[in-house]
């Protein structure tokens, strides 16, 4: 017992002696062993590496769970070490009520037909963002994780370990400037710079050792670089696999739907009233529709009958025309299909036969083919 309470006396004493010369220091009232610059870079990289490391989590954490409520219960299952609780999607939720409420109300009438349709669509959309969220937790969030709980609390005890290895060589070096000042005038046998060189050359060597461990640990930052760039790699491969699957689920609900308007509403036009989704950007849709489509882009798509069509020869029908307005510019990518500027006013309509994701516009004495994506169609 006695011998425990004189070392927690003793390592008290050394840590107070420390943190007033790490204190003098800062005044600028001792002495301080500079380390090189190629150390200071690599001090400042790994700080670096660690401050946005953790920002790119907790974003990741947020985009993945928006919920803070559910964060911070999964924060605490893993703490506990124990399995998080299975936890349906907003996405699924919604399916369920719109499942329910189709058998509440008619699953035979046209509104609870539709609910069945979308409820399902939801469904496996909520099941997508599960896979998603899964894999980007295994694959990106995991590897943060583990290098900020691991590799970064290891590299920053040997950088404590370093700086008490330093305020010890600096201590060294103050007692054996203060021996030889007292050799000087006499006052000190010669045995007492000898010890007090003896201990500066032990604390020399140990610093020395110490800032070794401590600089290859460092330069294994680039190794983390490497391996989070490949998990960065997964991230946005999950994430692509995640939306394809969004968009092919909404596609074929669109066309689910577009398929029975006709019937629910005879005399409106096949297609929605709003797009998909916006195009990626202001470029032409045949450039965007390498990744992710948001319109269809050629005649390619359309019925072979539709491909042959002369647009000199529609006319529009005796009833059923309608007005659009023009949500984004679209380039025409043949003679068949009308140029759109955003926000002008056309008029639309649809012909026997045709592909349920095109209209036929008219602007003027200008006619052609336009992707109803493009379009809001005003009542």
């Amino acid at each position: 017992m006695d011998f425990n309470m004189k070392k927690l006396a003793s390592d008290a004493g050394i840590f107070f002696t420390r943190a007033v010369q790490f204190t003098e220091e800062k005044f600028g009232q001792a002495e301080k062993t500079e380390l090189d610059a190629h150390f200071e870079n690599l001090l400042a990289r790994a700080d670096s590496t660690k401050n946005w490391t953790e920002r790119i989590l907790r974003q990741t954490e947020v985009l993945l769970q928006p919920n803070p409520s559910a964060r911070v219960e999964e924060f605490l299952y893993e703490k506990l070490d124990r399995k998080v609780p299975s936890r349906v999607t907003n996405g699924e939720l919604l399916a369920q009520y719109m499942a329910e409420a189709a058998s509440e109300l008619g699953p035979g009438t046209p509104y609870g037909k539709t609910l069945i349709k979308v409820s399902e669509a939801e469904k496996r959309l909520g099941a997508a963002e599960r896979d998603f969220i899964h894999t980007a937790s295994l694959s990106f969030l995991t590897p943060l994780r583990n290098f900020l709980e691991g590799d970064w609390k290891t590299i920053s005890k040997e950088r404590r370990l370093l700086q008490n290895r330093r305020l010890d060589l600096d201590a060294c070096k103050a007692r054996l400037k203060k021996a030889k000042a007292a050799e000087a005038k006499a006052t000190l046998w010669n045995d007492e710079v000898d010890k007090a060189e003896q201990e500066l050359r032990v604390a020399q060597t140990e610093f020395d050792r110490q800032a070794e461990v401590t600089r290859l640990l460092l330069e294994g930052i680039s190794s983390t670089h490497v391996n989070h760039l490949r998990c960065l790699h997964e991230f946005v491969k999950s994430q692509t696999t995640y939306y394809a699957q969004c968009y092919r689920h909404m596609l074929d609900l669109q066309k689910q739907l577009g398929s029975s308007q006709g019937t629910i509403f005879p005399g409106t036009f096949v297609g929605t009233t709003e797009p998909a989704s916006p195009p990626l950007s202001s470029t032409s849709p045949t450039t965007t529709a390498a990744t992710m489509p948001v319109a269809p882009t050629g005649a390619g798509l359309a019925p072979p009958e539709e491909t042959a069509l002369c647009l000199e020869e529609v006319a529009p029908p005796a009833s059923g025309t309608r007005k659009a307005r023009v949500l984004y510019d679209y380039e025409a990518a043949d003679s068949s299909e009308l140029a759109l500027l955003a926000d002008e006013l056309i008029t639309v309509y649809s012909l026997p036969g045709m592909d349920p994701d095109w209209l036929i516009g008219e602007r003027g004495n200008k006619k052609g083919k336009v992707p109803v994506t493009y379009l809001e169609l005003l009542s």
